[in-house]
């Protein structure tokens, strides 16, 4: 069950954070959308509607969570770079799945969201300077949180749902 939840492992990092490591994070924010829509192109509404793993998220919800998460994260972004360590205000994203949106709007609505979320955050994260990577924020649940990691937490993010998607799919046999 594990690897049904974690397809791609948790994701882990410690110690610095170079520069060569954040332009490969920014690089995996940058292609997420082609890759999500890649993974979810010719599924059928009624594969859209599939669980990726048991008592998970449907296909549909994932792709929808991805939009809600990382509209987020850049709100995160550019609270961090315009005050001085703001706390931020976690969201319910198990319940956020529930809504009417998330269970029945089509994915198309979500990725070309993510097309359109990912230019502007991609041309934010592109125009710091390095001392801007180690603006901060507080999240209630964990503490204080880089942009630098944050990035990298994202970059992840999007990688682990779209292999849940991806190995979803292999597991069906969907081509």
């Amino acid at each position: 069950m594990e690897e049904l939840r974690f397809p791609i492992g948790k994701f882990q990092h410690t110690g610095e954070i170079s520069g060569e490591l954040r332009e490969a994070w920014i690089r995996d924010l940058e292609d997420l959308p082609a890759r999500l829509s890649e993974a979810v192109a010719g599924l059928s509404e009624d594969q859209l509607d599939t669980p990726y793993r048991p008592e998970g998220w449907t296909v549909r919800q994932v792709v929808h969570h991805v939009a809600d998460s990382h509209m987020n994260s850049y709100i995160r972004f550019k609270l961090a770079l315009t005050e001085e360590l703001p706390t931020i205000k976690p969201y319910e994203e198990g319940a956020w799945a529930e809504l009417n949106d998330a269970r029945h709007a089509p994915v198309e609505v979500s990725l070309k969201l993510l097309e359109m979320l990912h230019h502007r955050w991609v041309m934010l994260i592109r125009s710091l300077e390095t001392e801007q990577w180690d603006k901060s924020f507080v999240h209630p649940d964990s503490g204080e949180v880089k942009l630098a990691t944050n990035l990298g937490i994202y970059a992840w993010h999007g990688k682990h749902h779209t292999a849940h998607i991806t190995t979803l799919r292999e597991r069906m046999g969907w081509s």
